[in-house]
């Protein structure tokens, strides 16, 4: 097969960033790699190992033979550039959360729905990181019975913020007295349950977007998701905790041995995971799996991933390396 030009727009960025290093992990088979960005992020310098890249600032020239697009960039720039993406003919796999509820969008967890990449139309749009982190975690238990209803706990690392977010925690670990710019308390020696702006029934943004997307994923409306979000004092590495109702009785074994099954999860009973161990690994690791002894179909769990790679970088690149597996790189409008 025919190798592939790619671009990264946003790669300065955290998530950027992460994306190049993992294209170049996974040995994805580029021909030529473009750095894209925002004009103001234009003519930086980046890392790529053995030689540095220069960013080029986003213009529909910078798209000429550009058959991939990996997007790290904010909805608003993401609105603005989609539809150059997608006249150009390339494939725009997208991080943002802009397309991720449109009818005609592709959401996509490589390891729960590819085939859904096959009627894209020019844009697949990458999960929030929580709900790749328990849409994974979930994977096992899918394979044996419907989820009815889900309630989510997480504990989202600092990094899910960008770079800013790092920068924050570090300024305040070195300085508690330090103003908060980024989070809307001080975040050092603190938790903050609010990830995103609350809409009128008390919602965040954040919560907002695990209890529709999820629903889009394993294509059953009929799922009831309940979460609460919460930043945490970590540099990296998401965690959640998860209760389930399923639809009919399973033993623990049969879960664990299905999770044995589950490409790109681990099960760590010994005793548990942590973000700690979790960073830099793509591996969804899951633990503390139980029932609850007030439900007979109610079962819970515990669980923990890089967000910037598996919940973000690592999911798009496996999107990418489908499409091209699979011939489905030009089908732009």
């Amino acid at each position: 097969m025919e190798k592939v030009n790619v671009a990264v727009l946003g790669a300065t960025g955290a998530v950027g960033r992460t994306m190049i290093r993992i294209l170049q992990e996974r040995r994805f088979p580029m021909r030529s790699l473009k750095l894209l960005a925002s004009p103001h992020s234009a003519g930086k310098v980046i890392d790529l190992g053995a030689k540095t890249g220069i960013v080029e600032e986003f213009s529909p020239a910078a798209l000429k033979d550009v058959d991939l697009v990996f997007g790290a960039v904010d909805n608003d720039l993401v609105e603005e550039y989609a539809p150059l993406i997608q006249r150009s003919g390339a494939l725009f796999v997208d991080n943002s959360s802009a397309f991720r509820l449109e009818e005609d969008v592709p959401l996509v967890i490589p390891e729960i729905n590819a085939r859904d990449i096959r009627w894209h139309h020019g844009i697949v749009a990458n999960p929030n990181c929580a709900t790749i982190l328990a849409m994974m975690a979930l994977s096992p238990i899918l394979k044996l019975t419907r989820v009815k209803r889900m309630i989510v706990s997480t504990y989202q690392a600092v990094s899910g913020a960008g770079m800013k977010g790092m920068d924050e925690l570090e300024r305040q670990i070195r300085d508690p007295s330090a103003a908060p710019e980024v989070f809307p308390f001080p975040i050092a020696f603190n938790v903050i349950p609010q990830i995103g702006d609350f809409d009128e029934n008390g919602i965040s943004a954040e919560e907002w977007k695990m209890q529709n997307e999820g629903r889009r994923i394993l294509h059953d409306e009929a799922l009831q998701v309940s979460c609460t979000c919460v930043r945490v004092p970590v540099y990296r590495c998401h965690s959640e905790s998860i209760y389930v109702e399923t639809e009919t009785e399973v033993s623990l074994d049969a879960i664990r041995q299905a999770a044995e099954e589950c490409p790109g999860l681990v099960l760590n009973e010994a005793p548990y995971p942590t973000p700690k161990e979790c960073t830099d690994s793509d591996a969804v690791v899951i633990g503390r799996l139980r029932r609850d002894e007030a439900c007979p179909h109610g079962l819970h769990l515990w669980c923990c991933c890089d967000q910037l790679r598996k919940g973000a970088a690592t999911n798009a690149v496996q999107i990418g390396e489908w499409a091209w597996q699979n011939g489905l790189l030009k089908k732009g409008v």
